[in-house]
């Protein structure tokens, strides 16, 4: 099998592609390398891959559609994971032109290019801030997506749409998957945990939102990439029937949307607190107010992936935490 990742030096699409390598798949990673996040660690996760022999890299910009779809015709892949995209809620705020570009145009590129290849399963990166501002927990793919408090949750919205429309016109099997908060070794330095641990270490203090008074559904990476390749099979079709109860298939298109998720959650203060036992530092706070685009909560009902393929996240959040941290403290020294 032949599978193209976009996003393949990015800490969800690293993962993915690393187990798909040592399981001998042919990966064609495609990433700009762009500078939103210390560039070296995006470097390292990419030298581990290209160790491998089945795994080709190519440096390409979404935006860059000719080139893409050179690449994508070299290729030939027979499943697109496309991960890809300019991460961060609060950083979309203040520029919102570069989500527009990456997440919108660049999503938009490549369901041009897996329509022009004929890809057989086109699987896209979504988000569980497609949410926005609902109420009712847990979140289920069903639910209305109407309100979203952020430009980045927007441009994902936006892709679902689009990608949903190609599936219509073009019957492009399609699989969204709505990511609720990854953490785990190789993570991104932009990401909570992260920061929390970084100054932690360093003594000094930690900037809590909400007084951290929020809870997020907290999902291994390991239970994430789990979750991806028990879908790569599970390609939705127009001869599919709704087996499910709250099944997201689409009635007019071989799409479907799915949450993968911890399907637990877990109060932000409780999850500073086991970082800090675990690093057995003292903890400094700064308790502030909501960060505009925010949410207080999250939490997935992952119970249709789990109908579709067996899913089953393992990983509690102590466990994942240990984890990371042991990654963190050995590649930082």
């Amino acid at each position: 099998m032949r599978i193209l990742i976009t996003g393949s030096a990015g800490f969800i699409g690293f993962h993915v592609a690393e187990k798909l390598l040592k399981k001998g798949t042919k990966v064609y990673g495609i990433d700009s390398i762009n500078n939103y996040y210390d560039v070296s660690l995006k470097k390292s996760r990419l030298s581990i891959l290209k160790k491998y022999k089945n795994f080709t890299f190519v440096k390409i910009k979404l935006e860059n559609e000719k080139k893409l779809l050179k690449y994508a015709i070299k290729f030939k892949p027979q499943i697109i994971i496309h991960l890809a995209a300019q991460a961060g809620v609060r950083n979309s705020i203040k520029n919102p032109d570069v989500y527009f570009n990456s997440n919108i145009l660049g999503t938009f590129n490549i369901l041009k290019i897996a329509n022009k290849i004929k890809t057989k399963h086109l699987l896209i990166g979504s988000s569980s801030s497609v949410y926005g501002a609902n109420k009712k927990f847990p979140f289920q793919e069903i639910d209305k997506t109407d309100h979203q408090v952020s430009f980045y949750a927007a441009t994902k919205k936006s892709t679902e749409s689009l990608a949903h429309s190609f599936s219509s016109l073009w019957k492009l099997p399609i699989t969204m998957l709505r990511f609720f908060t990854v953490y785990g070794p190789y993570g991104r330095p932009d990401m909570a945990y992260f920061i929390f641990t970084k100054k932690i270490l360093a003594g000094k203090t930690i900037k809590v939102f909400n007084k951290g008074k929020m809870y997020r559904d907290y999902t291994y990476i390991d239970d994430i990439v789990d979750g991806i390749l028990k879908l790569l099979n599970k390609v939705p079709s127009l001869n599919s029937k709704k087996k499910y109860k709250n099944d997201s298939l689409s009635p007019v298109a071989p799409f479907r949307i799915l949450n993968i998720g911890n399907t637990k959650k877990i109060f932000l203060l409780n999850f500073i607190n086991t970082l800090k036992n675990e690093l057995k530092k003292n903890l400094k706070t700064k308790y502030l107010p909501m960060q505009k685009g925010d949410v207080h909560s999250t939490l997935s009902d992952s119970s249709l992936l789990k109908k579709i393929t067996g899913y089953n996240p393992k990983t509690n959040y102590k466990v994942g935490i240990k984890k990371f941290l042991k990654w963190y403290l050995s590649y930082y020294k």
